[in-house]
């Protein structure tokens, strides 16, 4: 007979579940166990935020629903900031955890036990779109793993299974059962004839692209082509056109030339966002004249600026022509060369740099630091899903560890930026990425310290004050653990010659880059064009 583990791990194999992250502890061993023949690969962590984390950073590489594993109690706890992350960010992970004995519970009652914690799912609200507490085998056999898988990708955010250590390893009375571990998502139709009507009304429309439309792009393509239409990017949208697409802006709307497309606009289609303040400058961006959504929830995309018209999707082809394509182009390259010349000399150097070592195909890992602004904001990506940045949360040390998941994916090569400080909350990952092999290059920008708050405090006219690190020698750190590493000075051609040589190499490896911190973008809050 089938225990309860084994039907967990039978119901994620069957919901084509390739790899889980985890770390073990006496409550949850025997899903240890359970996984041991199971083709579904375990990455054993060794930090639980670390699990989470790079459940999110697979999830947002395949669009699959990332898996982390953990115990009880406090192990549980330990993920939540990474499961914020992934909420905040619409990123669908499953977060498995146990709980003590059913045995040695007491409803109302805290009875010491080891790792016990009163209405520990109850952690998990905030931050989840489904929670479910196992309280029978039954459960189990039931398909309870199947339907948070289910409920995480139907809703795009975290789910929370939690199920008491002895249901673990009791014996299922009969196997567990088919279940349909995907629902399919149907909304309401919208106002289609309405949009429509709207988008044929207007003379300067303009497309705001989000997460949304990463896997919507040819429909977002042929809607801007039809239309003549620039097409701004969230960052979870990047890539959604290619930067030579004629009707890419290429750049966010945080810097000035391009933040008038959408003063411009008499109609906007947000398509797959909500409009989120990181986006949209804390919401300084004006309320278009016009504004259609296209979006799966009404709610989600009224909640920030008032929509005309929300509908699940547009027929391109029945809306109305408009000539100047080749204009748009020529109107976008003078905005993109705007904006360029406002920008830090160094930071550009640093970007071509980038453009130089990354091939098409790569995964970008960004943290909260000065680098991963400037990716963020002004690299170019060709196609979706290739930048990850924590914009949801802004949780700092998410780069390293959600890229061990990213690299797992095999989507493509895969590269983390850290500064030093987000660096540290998880250095003792290099020890997974070590055992596990995984490919992955690590780049760590060392300038000794918190380098926006140094701009922060600097910019306040303060004295430098908790913002100073004392950072260890990090290549002698990765090479302790058996990974290579290499040290360069600057963000320039140096780091961009050494980066092109890591990702052309499989293996595990570390690049930190010294030298002088670039100056913040304009797409951090202090440096906004709108006030």
């Amino acid at each position: 007979m089938a225990s309860g583990a084994h039907a967990i791990v039978s119901q994620l194999e069957d919901a084509g579940v390739e790899v889980c992250f985890g770390l073990p502890g006496v409550h949850n061993l025997a899903l240890w166990e359970a996984l041991r023949d199971s083709p579904i690969r375990l990455v054993g962590v060794r930090h639980e935020q670390a699990a989470a984390y790079a459940a999110d950073g697979y999830a947002r590489a395949t669009g699959a629903a990332g898996v982390a594993l953990t115990t009880t109690g406090p192990g549980a706890a330990n993920t939540l900031g990474a499961v914020g992350e992934a909420w905040a960010s619409r990123s669908p992970v499953l977060v498995i955890a146990t709980d003590i004995p059913t045995t040695l519970r007491r409803p109302g009652v805290y009875r010491g036990v080891l790792h016990e914690t009163p209405g520990q799912a109850d952690m998990f609200a905030p931050v989840t779109a489904a929670r479910r507490v196992v309280a029978r085998a039954e459960d189990l056999a039931m398909g309870a793993a199947s339907l948070m898988l289910a409920s995480a990708l139907d809703a795009g955010r975290p789910a929370y299974l939690e199920v008491p250590t002895d249901l673990l390893s009791a014996e299922l009375a009969a196997p567990p059962a088919a279940v349909g571990w995907r629902t399919e998502q149907v909304g309401p139709a919208g106002d289609a004839d309405r949009a429509h009507a709207l988008i044929d009304a207007a003379e300067r429309p303009l497309i705001w692209a989000g997460a949304g439309a990463r896997d919507r792009a040819a429909e977002v393509r042929a809607l801007a082509e039809r239309l003549a239409a620039p097409v701004l990017t969230t960052y979870g949208g990047r890539g959604v056109l290619a930067p030579e697409h004629p009707c890419c802006v290429g750049m966010p709307p945080h810097v000035e030339a391009a933040g008038r497309l959408w003063d411009e606009a008499d109609l906007v289609i947000a398509f797959g966002s909500d409009l989120d303040g990181m986006n949209t400058q804390n919401w300084r961006q004006p309320q278009p004249p016009q504004l259609v959504a296209v979006n799966l929830d009404p709610l989600d995309a009224t909640k920030n600026y008032r929509a005309d018209a929300v509908c699940l999707e547009l027929a391109p082809a029945t809306l109305r022509a408009r000539d100047g394509l080749e204009a748009l182009g020529e109107r976008l390259r003078a905005v993109r060369a705007e904006a360029c010349r406002g920008l830090d000399a160094r930071a550009l150097r640093f970007l071509d740099a980038l453009s130089f070592a990354l091939p098409d195909d790569a995964n970008v890992v960004c943290d909260m630091c000065i680098p991963g602004y400037w990716i963020a904001g002004f690299h170019a990506f060709r196609t979706p899903h290739r930048l990850q940045y924590p914009v949801g949360w802004g949780t700092l040390g998410f780069a390293f560890p959600a890229a061990l998941g990213a690299a797992l994916a095999g989507t493509g090569p895969t590269v983390s930026i850290s500064g030093d400080g987000g660096f540290l909350f998880a250095c003792g990952e290099l020890a997974t990425m070590a055992q596990e092999q995984v490919p992955l290059t690590a780049v760590i920008v060392d300038d000794g310290g918190y380098g926006m708050l140094r701009h922060d405090q600097r910019r306040a006219g303060a004295e430098l004050y908790g913002v100073d690190l004392h950072t260890p020698d990090f290549a002698a750190l990765a090479e302790a653990f058996g990974v290579r590493a290499q040290t360069v000075s600057g963000l320039e051609d140096d780091f961009g010659i050494a980066l092109s040589e890591h990702i052309a190499d499989p293996e595990p490896s570390v690049l930190v880059v010294t030298g002088e911190p670039l100056v913040p973008p304009p797409t951090t809050s202090p440096n906004w064009y709108r006030v």
